[in-house]
């Protein structure tokens, strides 16, 4: 038995929710005394919700109200609510996050929805309530994109995302599978899980640095049915584990994190990519998704299952044609290795190298966050939409493009060598 596993037996339920809570506030949104916090919450996961209401308190908090989101009321406005009425949006809940951040808070959502949520609903009632809402969202997105707020995404199980991950087992026994999972993954399991953060973050901080010195004019992707060119934006940084605010306060927006990531140029992508992992995407799973770029530009598409909600998707503005992130992680990551798929991105990006169709996040274009001119000049993209999938495999070789034109190995079969 390994060290963490013995230092995980110790371990009592209720301790790795705490420290997953904690992990939460302290390295996830880097909370400082006398900050607000608003969490988002689904109903199903209130138990999780108020630890972290009490650890953010613990940590100083001035303020900490929680936004309660229930997968059963928008099931049932997708079922029964008459067509015409979906671009109406209840404002007050993007307000409240504006509010937040304008009061320099801080925001942490806890990302759990039924994967099947929205598996019968009509598609172009899901696309026309999504450009609704990311259109009054705008304004507080752009402000995590440029990181002026410190932010951060966790999960916590579903009964109806644990059945899938464990189908034979039974409801209860799976969610507590899934527990495990989450407190493995965000190593809340470990005695000291904020030390065993520090390391982690300390290893994506030294990988970013290394591929943005590098600056590569591109990087390509082989593996598979993929043969992709992703052209990268001119002076693009590397980003990975933990980032500032303006106020200097270091916070990690995704618990758990194992990729590095940056900005593509927006019109210099070309070839053909395949996913090797499904997209659970707003409760719709899209599974079996191959795009064509041309020019930087989505061409062609096509899924086994989802296709339509990918078309709508993609069919959002010009930029969601376009891509604003492309993610290295190693095939080797404890995620990908768990052997699980957790119909979760905040999860499966992190087993996999991946893209994002979409906005770029303007810090990974140098000058970016201080000028939009800049950051279009550069080749950054803009768009309602943020949206990753999974192209990495234990398949997929990744070179660097120098600007002469040489190819340097990344990644070979899944793994960085750089």
């Amino acid at each position: 038995m390994t060290q963490s596993s013995a230092g995980s037996a110790a371990l009592s339920f209720e301790q790795k929710l705490q420290n997953y809570a904690d992990l939460a506030v302290q390295v996830g949104l880097g909370l400082k005394g006398g900050q607000r916090l608003l969490v988002e919450s689904p109903v199903e996961t209130a138990a999780l919700a108020r630890a972290v209401v009490r650890s953010a308190y613990r940590a100083g908090a001035s303020f900490v109200d929680v936004r309660w989101d229930d997968d059963d009321v928008q099931r049932a406005r997708f079922e029964l609510a008459p067509a015409g009425s979906f671009e109406t949006i209840s404002r007050w809940r993007v307000d409240a996050e504006t509010e937040t951040a304008d009061a320099g808070g801080a925001v942490l959502a806890i990302r759990a929805t039924d994967p099947g949520l929205h598996a019968a609903a009509d598609p172009t009632h899901l696309a026309q309530h999504q450009r609704t809402l990311a259109t009054y969202r705008k304004p507080y997105s752009l402000q995590v994109m440029t990181n002026q707020l410190n932010w951060n995404l966790i999960t916590a199980p579903l009964p109806q995302s644990a059945r899938l991950i464990f189908p034979d087992v039974g409801d209860e026994k799976a969610v507590e599978l899934y527990w495990d999972a989450i407190f493995k993954a965000t190593r809340a399991d470990q005695p000291d899980p904020l030390a065993a953060w520090q390391a982690h973050l300390d290893k994506l901080r030294a990988r970013k640095e290394i591929l943005s010195a590098k600056q590569y004019a591109a990087l390509h992707f082989q593996g598979g049915d993929t043969d992709l060119t992703v052209g990268l934006a001119d002076d693009h940084i590397w980003g990975g584990g933990s980032s500032l605010t303006p106020a200097g306060i270091a916070f990690t927006a995704n618990i758990p994190t194992e990729e590095v990531w940056t900005a593509p140029h927006r019109e210099r992508t070309e070839g053909t990519v395949v996913s090797t992992k499904p997209l659970s995407y707003n409760g719709v799973l899209i599974s079996g998704i191959r795009i064509r770029f041309e020019g930087g530009r989505v061409v062609e598409a096509s899924a086994e299952q989802g296709q339509e909600v990918l078309r709508q998707l993609i069919d959002t503005d010009e930029g969601s044609h376009r891509l604003g992130e492309v993610a290295l992680v190693p095939h080797s990551s404890p995620i990908s290795q768990s052997g699980l798929f957790f119909y979760n991105t905040l999860y499966d990006e992190n087993a996999a190298s991946h893209i994002a169709i979409g906005s770029a996040y303007r810090f990974n274009v140098k000058g970016g966050v201080e000028s939009n001119d800049t950051f279009v000049e550069k080749g950054g993209n803009d768009s309602l939409l943020h949206v990753d999938w999974m192209i990495g495999s234990a398949e997929m070789n990744v070179d660097g493009i120098t600007k002469s034109g040489e190819h340097e190995p990344v990644m070979r079969a899944g793994e960085f060598v750089i």
